[in-house]
């Protein structure tokens, strides 16, 4: 018997460690929708709603990923490399972490519109997380999906590359049309949160390759 065989009985569905993933996977999922719908709102009272749900989520999400953290403590195995998951827990955290930020910066900065491009961006992120949530839901078998995990993996860097398209071009465009330096300025740290959220899911799925890559 292989070392690696001795680790596929700890990745069963029934392993208490994905119930855990599955459940932050699936919070960033209601977040990522919240905040698409809060771009697509046309009142502030309705965004600043949205934005409590969304931080209601992001509260969640913490609890549970110090939940995961003490579980990686006390275990006296893992089903993957004990590093690797703990990174895995970390980075879904800092990305619902974004979505929360962009939600706050949308609020707080209070923008006279809302960009088209804005709303593509936050469909984007939203579509990332339930790439992310499909990854997570089938990482018990990961030996037997590696490829189609890895290529749903490589769709959220697809994600991240047509957001960089989208953000150049609004920056381009906004320094052409707008004057007002505050409206500017808003507008400009609105889109790069929006921007970097979509850059945190991807090193998410980074870290997914990598433990796909040391099966």
């Amino acid at each position: 018997m292989s070392i690696k065989d001795l680790f596929i009985p700890l990745r069963k569905k029934d392993n208490l460690f994905y119930p855990l993933y599955v459940r932050q996977a699936s919070i960033v999922e209601s977040a990522a929708k919240l905040l698409s719908d809060l771009l697509k709102a046309e009142t502030f009272e309705q965004r600043n709603e949205l934005c409590k749900q969304i931080k209601a989520f992001e509260t969640e999400g913490d609890v549970l990923a110090n939940e995961i953290f003490e579980a990686l403590y006390k275990a006296k195995r893992t089903p993957f490399d004990r590093v690797d998951m703990q990174q895995l827990a970390s980075l879904v955290e800092s990305f619902l972490d974004y979505i929360h930020d962009s939600a706050k910066k949308l609020v707080i900065y209070h923008p006279n519109g809302i960009d088209m491009q804005w709303i593509e961006i936050g469909d984007s992120i939203l579509e990332d997380a339930r790439v992310l949530k499909g990854i997570v839901e089938e990482m018990p078998y990961i030996e037997e999906k590696a490829a189609f995990l890895m290529q749903k993996c490589i769709r959220i860097k697809e994600v991240e590359s047509e957001v960089d398209d989208l953000y150049e071009c609004y920056m381009s465009t906004l320094f052409e049309v707008e004057k007002d330096s505050i409206a500017i300025t808003k507008n400009k740290n609105i889109v790069q949160s929006l921007e970097d959220t979509t850059d945190k899911a991807k090193e998410v799925a980074d870290c997914i390759k990598t433990m796909i890559v040391k099966l």
